[in-house]
């Protein structure tokens, strides 16, 4: 089970790395985008809303690879996948499988560091 945890959080990491920083040096070539998703990425893009988001995955991505804070780098993520997820599913179902590996390796991590949000997934919070 470590092992797969271990190779979990470096994958999930690694991943978030090339993508983060292929946003700021597009090394990967995507064709021109059109419609629907063409706008809402331009819209992104011109807004500069992409810096932000390719900035948290790479300070997440760098947490998750040197294995500190990552109950933090998984937070910082979450939002991040969840956008990703529901954007292949709304918009670009291609991209779908990834999303769902992405998914499941960011669950494989949180499993392993899951008492580190004990204090969040209490229904009451004692007076």
């Amino acid at each position: 089970m470590k092992i797969t945890v271990i190779s979990a959080r470096f994958l999930l990491g690694l991943i978030f790395l090339i993508f983060g920083l292929n946003g700021f040096l597009h090394f990967i070539p995507s064709p021109p985008l059109t419609g629907t998703v063409g706008q809402f990425v331009g819209a992104l893009y011109v807004s500069h809303y992409l810096v932000v988001v390719f900035l948290v995955q790479l300070i997440g991505a760098i947490l998750l690879l040197i294995n500190r804070y990552v109950p933090l780098a998984l937070t910082m993520l979450a939002p991040i996948i969840v956008n990703i997820l529901l954007f292949h599913i709304l918009m670009a179902p291609s991209g779908l499988p990834l999303a769902i590996v992405v998914t499941v390796l960011w669950i494989v991590v949180f499993l392993s560091v899951r008492s580190a949000f004990g204090g969040l997934l209490q229904e009451r919070v004692p007076a």
